[in-house]
């Protein structure tokens, strides 16, 4: 079962990588607009958003490649497909301002965190990135591990 947030969010997946490969500019949150198994599934916890991503089509935004798995106990009839595109519920403007930044400053729109929020409606958060070089990542995973070391010899010393 997916982990219980103090702030009333249940998480259902996360995709931890994203903070790593790209630079973070703004956070958004959007709703998803899902089948009945598809819910079921991720109240279940059977999501991985980690090779997704978001692109503006035909006037709105899609979250491409995520996979929702197919609910066991319903029929073959009723089963959906684990990696169809999936509509973003925003705002027009929030929508209109996503899809200039990816057209004109070549910004990429990454999911971070997909969810139940505290009413239980189905979230993700959205990010609008730009993409790190290597030396970037390299720099990124200095700091942690300096970080890390500099916690370990404070707990060691008392």
């Amino acid at each position: 079962m997916a982990a219980k947030k103090d702030d009333g969010r249940k998480t259902v997946a996360e995709n931890r990588r994203a903070r790593f490969e790209y630079e973070i500019v703004e956070t958004y949150e959007a709703g998803i607009e899902l089948r009945g198994t598809e819910v079921k599934s991720l109240r279940k916890g059977e999501a991985n958003i980690a090779e997704s991503y978001a692109s503006p089509e035909g006037g709105g935004i899609m979250l491409v490649n995520a996979y929702i798995g197919e609910y066991q106990k319903a029929g073959k009839f009723f089963q959906h497909e684990p990696r169809r595109p999936r509509r973003l519920l925003m705002h027009a403007a929030e929508i209109k301002k996503l899809a200039q930044a990816v057209q004109r400053e070549g910004m990429t729109m990454v999911p971070l965190e997909l969810y139940f929020n505290d009413k239980g409606r189905a979230k993700l958060r959205l990010a609008l990135a730009k993409g790190k070089k290597l030396h970037d990542k390299r720099e990124t995973a200095a700091k942690r591990d300096w970080q890390r070391d500099k916690a370990r010899l404070l707990r060691d010393k008392g």
